[in-house]
């Protein structure tokens, strides 16, 4: 039997000390920031781990038991076409430090702030984790939202009069950082935590937005048995991802010099405004994700390339990216068309299997982010719906209803289109009017309520290739 991967396999593994906090455990962040932080630790020029923040209540069996009985070690394997050479690495990553759950150890959490070592902050808990919940109170233990969690590790921080952090979100949200910054001063006044702690946030602390890029499809399941042979140990959290990466933070300058990933190579940039960065990856590379997803699971696809190996789906891809997506975008259209290519590019990896159904995690607020403020610009600016948009909203709204397409959403999302499919006349004036979800009532938007009720119908008497080809030819 094949050992699993662990410190005594592998004993001449560097412990670094704790230097980051990082909220989220996923796959993404695994073979993001900790990956990025063993190629600086490889060349010696950050010496540091980070400690993993479990965001969400989970039962045993989760990440974090799986990371503690491997020591917190993990593989990353890169597949895929980096500079017109094929890529095909595998590294053990031993830049985390270990996994805390707050929800099992609130104490070791808070314990944190004691730490003079650490002084970064990342995290991804999905475009739905940097939210306000009224019901979070400072005496939870811990509180549910991740702001909520943040709040009281700084004010534990501040009570024992110690620096501040650099904080790095990495969830898809427009000024994700000064979000962030809003929420937990909420939370201080709501708890009412004090002048002098909320001018510390705002002078020890520096809150930066940020940019992430990297397509990581994660725990490559239908080649675990093989890889184990290969590999000569289990690992039951390797994670596979494309080699591209690419983050752009918003921050000063002398963050490059902190946290030197640009030093170690990496395609990482500090800049004072990131606004360009993030429209062009946000709209032509997270947009069409979102948008394929409901579209190609109710046609019985499975991953990405198999979007983009079927003729109908992927002209469906090029016409929203080239007709509708890049359009709307103030940026010149020859650099535009130039990233949607090396976006359809990546998409074609044959070397990673990218689920739709890992995609469609939280697909509600990732529609909001991705592609509604593109459906709102276009109907603005040209009288009329973005057609292929309009019909993956209806797509998405139809695998809400939880009887064709696995759901993977929060309860109250859930809660919400539950409601409201229990009364299908009405189903669509409801769920557009619902401002919780759509942060507006969107049956004011002219023609929308109509054209979704007619490709709700078409897709229930078609299915979404039907309606596809009808729509791309």
């Amino acid at each position: 039997m094949t050992n699993r991967l662990s410190r005594s396999t592998h004993p001449g593994l560097t412990l670094h000390p704790e230097r980051m906090i990082q909220f989220g455990e996923g796959n993404f962040m695994r073979a993001f920031v900790d990956w990025q932080l063993q190629q600086m630790n490889n060349q010696g020029l950050f010496n540091g781990s980070a400690v993993l923040i479990q965001p969400i209540a989970q039962g045993p069996g989760g990440v974090a038991d799986l990371m503690a009985a491997q020591d917190n070690l993990y593989t990353v394997l890169l597949n895929g076409i980096m500079d017109n050479e094929t890529v095909n690495s595998r590294e053990i990553i031993s830049s985390v430090s270990r996994v805390i759950n707050p929800y099992m150890d609130y104490e070791a959490y808070l314990a944190l702030a004691e730490n003079d070592d650490l002084e970064f902050i990342t995290s991804n808990t999905t475009e739905a984790g940097i939210a306000y919940l009224p019901g979070d109170r400072a005496d939870d233990a811990p509180p549910k939202s991740f702001p909520g969690k943040l709040t009281a590790l700084l004010h534990r921080r501040f009570e024992l009069g110690k620096k501040g952090f650099v904080i790095i979100p990495c969830e898809l949200i427009d000024r994700n950082g000064e979000k962030l910054q809003e929420i937990v001063e909420r939370y201080a006044a709501d708890w009412n935590l004090g002048a002098e702690f909320l001018q510390w946030l705002k002078s020890e602390n520096t809150f930066c937005c940020s940019l992430v890029d990297r397509i990581v499809p994660g725990y490559p399941r239908d080649q675990a048995a093989a890889l184990e042979a290969e590999l000569g140990y289990l690992d039951n959290v390797m994670i596979t991802a494309e080699p591209f990466l690419f983050w752009v933070i918003e921050g000063p300058d002398s963050l490059a010099e902190r946290l030197p990933l640009a030093k170690a190579g990496l395609n990482v940039v500090v800049t004072p405004d990131m606004t360009p960065y993030r429209e062009r990856k946000v709209h032509l590379l997270n947009g069409p994700h979102t948008a394929m997803v409901p579209l190609g699971l109710l046609a019985g696809l499975e991953t990405v390339e198999d979007v983009m190996n079927d003729g109908t789906f992927s002209r469906f891809v090029k016409q929203l990216i080239e007709e509708e997506l890049i359009p709307m975008l103030d940026l010149p259209a020859g650099q535009l068309l130039s990233y949607a290519d090396a976006v359809q590019e990546r998409f074609r990896n044959p070397f990673i299997r990218h689920e739709l159904t890992s995609i469609s995690l939280n697909s509600i607020s990732k529609f909001k982010a991705r592609l509604l403020p593109v459906l709102l610009r276009y109907q603005q600016e040209r009288g009329q719906l973005p057609e292929r948009m309009t019909l993956a909203f209806a797509a998405l709204l139809l695998s809400y209803r939880g009887d064709r397409i696995p759901r993977q959403d929060g309860a109250e999302v859930l809660a919400v289109f539950d409601q409201a499919w229990s009364q299908p006349a009405s189903f669509v004036n409801t769920i557009l009017a619902d401002t919780s979800l759509w942060g507006q009532d969107l049956t004011r938007l002219p023609g929308l309520a109509d054209a979704i009720a007619t490709h709700l119908q078409q897709l229930e008497r078609e299915d979404s290739r039907a309606a596809l080809q009808e729509l791309v030819g």
